[in-house]
């Protein structure tokens, strides 16, 4: 859903009479730009938008005065002038009908990340459970992966050196302030399951890594 991406900006035309055939598209995925450069993002719409006295074209953004919006007919752009580490997410065009009922035409969207003018290698913490969740029968194993660029990285949990999948959940990527990447990674299980074995490692694959980069401990040699 929407409500759950970073929207920066929405295009709404309200179109009386419209069938909700509209389709909206975006066709450039993701664009990476250096911070200070222009970008401009494209949205093309399968047929005229309708514009006169009744409708119009908003546009909604975060940063007034940075941002500008334009088109007509099918062709619609968004401009962020002087790109910011904050301006990294995701965006959507987005058309909506209000007869006879509020439809709506959403593209699907471009991913706008920050570019980084060289690589940033990553670096990692793992974490035991606590003695306090082990008392409620429970055992959360933590990995934590920040400092890396490009976003592109990857994350496998193995229990006695083997990969495991079950119980595994890893974030989504966030922007720091460097305009590197962090994220997390859980491993979830019972008391018992994680009792039942030894060896715990979070491994991690970038492209900056020439081999991958584990974190581990040992349950045999953790103190509570």
């Amino acid at each position: 859903m929407l409500s759950q991406a970073q929207l920066l900006w929405l295009l709404v035309l309200w179109a009386p009479g419209s069938n909700g055939d509209i389709v909206m598209t975006q066709t450039q995925e993701s664009l990476t730009m250096f911070p200070g450069e222009t970008v401009t993002i494209r949205c093309k719409a399968s047929e005229n938008l309708i514009f006169d006295s009744k409708n119009g074209l908003y546009w909604f953004q975060t940063k007034p005065g940075q941002c500008s919006g334009s088109g007509s007919g099918t062709e619609y752009t968004f401009t962020i002038s002087r790109m910011e580490a904050n301006d990294a997410g995701d965006y959507y065009g987005q058309q909506v009908g209000s007869a006879p009922l509020p439809q709506a035409a959403i593209s699907g969207g471009t991913k706008l990340e920050i570019k980084r003018r060289e690589n940033a290698v990553p670096s990692g913490l793992i974490f035991q459970p606590s003695a306090e969740q082990l008392e409620g029968g429970q055992a959360t194993v933590v990995c934590l992966v920040s400092g890396f660029y490009p976003s592109a990285l990857n994350v496998v949990w193995k229990v006695d050196g083997t990969a495991k999948s079950d119980g595994v959940l890893t974030s989504s990527k966030q922007t720091d302030s460097d305009n590197t990447y962090s994220l997390s990674s859980t491993l979830s299980l019972t008391k018992q399951q994680y009792e039942a074995h030894d060896l715990y490692t979070c491994e991690i694959t970038h492209v900056t890594l020439s081999q991958p980069l584990a974190k581990s401990f040992k349950r045999s040699e953790c103190t509570a």
